[in-house]
């Protein structure tokens, strides 16, 4: 699998005739089997799952209004038609939620007019303050409203609660504690998986001293407050609700791989390398990227990384609540260390040529996950789901939606 950076590769490519005509087709096609599940008694939520995966994602927002909360497993009859009140004026979270609310203007689409816009983000607010009023364990961060205002907009708001409660005590819960240990063990994921893929790029970073704060809010807002296309974003969260929660990271590493180059190229300097890795580049191939990061986590996953992870236990970093994250490592090695097992695998590296295999992905492991990224496997996705706890512990129910 080669992620570097292709100059032939698009954000989309140009369609015409009977491309279009192709693409349309597939589209239809998407849409009628997205349908037949919904219909299904019970609803085939494998299938949704492998439509939201899958090239192209949910297509619409009103499809999104109807898979998202099977995603979730929210189910939407029992949700009330209005939400309690939400007292505003002692609430402690308060004026943090409303500077923020009033600085995501660009999450907006352009040319709304302000009255809706104003009205949305009233709504915004209530949102965010309720779910924090109903859940006491949860805590404030800022990047939290930018994953809450992308519900909104797809779904509005009484959807939109009941959706971003259920993430919240879910799939976000780890950056919502008091501190930021869980979030940085999770981040801490971020390089085991690039030296796995790219020993180079791994070995520069680390000779940099980057650290992975430079994905700090990549992870925590789901990408939405570094994508300026409301199109990109709402795809990648067909992504992520569909997969295991730690797929935010696996995506984050492979666009770092993607830019391969970039990286390279850049002075290896700490300030340097921050700023050209923070500028998340807008014109991504996301279809490309989406596809790679399920082969990575099928290859790579979460418990394996955490089994890697606790032959370094002396360079632990602090108690994590995760299972899976309690073996993680900051991954820091000395540079002799690097350079001799950079050494030793450039030195395999002919012998490997020679039996005609790949790096990374064997042939047959390479037919395997393109299969699996559909609906990400089976044994590997199920076995990783079982041994996480804290934001995961509802995660073993999922087994049964993997085909």
């Amino acid at each position: 699998m080669n992620l570097k950076k292709s100059r032939s590769v698009g954000a989309s490519s140009s369609l015409n005739g009977l491309g279009k005509q192709d693409a349309e087709s597939r589209r239809k096609r998407k849409m009628a089997e997205i349908t037949q599940a919904l219909s299904m008694t019970p609803v085939d939520v494998a299938a949704l799952r492998r439509m939201a995966i899958s090239e192209g994602g949910l297509l619409t927002d009103e499809i999104r209004c109807k898979v998202w909360p099977r995603l979730l497993n929210v189910p939407v009859d029992s949700i009330p038609e209005e939400l309690d009140k939400v007292e505003r004026e002692n609430n402690k979270d308060y004026n943090q939620v409303l500077l923020d609310v009033q600085r995501s203007l660009r999450r907006f689409p352009p040319g709304m007019p302000d009255e809706q816009r104003e009205g949305l983000q009233e709504e915004l607010i209530d949102i965010i303050l309720w779910v924090l009023q109903k859940n006491p364990q949860l805590h404030y961060y800022q990047g939290y409203h930018d994953i809450v205002v992308t519900f909104l907009l797809v779904l509005g708001e009484r959807l939109a609660t009941a959706l971003v409660e259920k993430l919240s005590t879910h799939h976000l819960r780890d950056f919502m504690d008091p501190t930021m240990d869980n979030t940085k063990h999770i981040l801490n994921y971020l390089m085991p998986i690039i030296e796995r893929v790219n020993p180079e790029v791994y070995d520069f970073m680390q000779q940099a001293e980057v650290g992975t704060i430079f994905a700090l809010s990549w992870l925590i807002t789901w990408f939405g407050h570094v994508l300026s296309d409301f199109r990109h974003v709402v795809r990648l969260y067909d992504f992520f609700l569909a997969c295991h929660p730690l797929m935010p990271i696996y995506f984050a590493a492979v666009i770092v791989l993607y830019r391969e180059e970039e990286v390279l190229d850049c002075e290896c300097d700490m300030a340097m390398l921050h700023h050209l890795l923070s500028q998340i580049p807008q014109d991504l191939p996301y279809e490309t990227l989406i596809s790679r990061a399920g082969d990575l986590f099928v290859q790579f996953p979460p418990s394996e990384l955490a089994k890697e992870a606790a032959q370094q236990r002396s360079q632990q970093t602090a108690a994590s609540t995760f299972k899976d994250f309690e073996l993680a490592s900051a991954q820091q090695r000395p540079d002799a260390v690097l350079r001799r097992r950079r050494k030793e695998q450039q030195q395999q590296a002919p012998v490997e040529a020679q039996r005609g295999t790949l790096a990374v992905v064997q042939p047959t492991a390479r037919r395997f996950v393109r299969l699996a990224v559909m609906g990400l496997t089976v044994a590997l996705g199920a076995a990783a789901l079982a041994v996480v706890n804290s934001a995961l512990e509802w995660a073993p129910k999922l087994d049964l939606l993997f085909p």
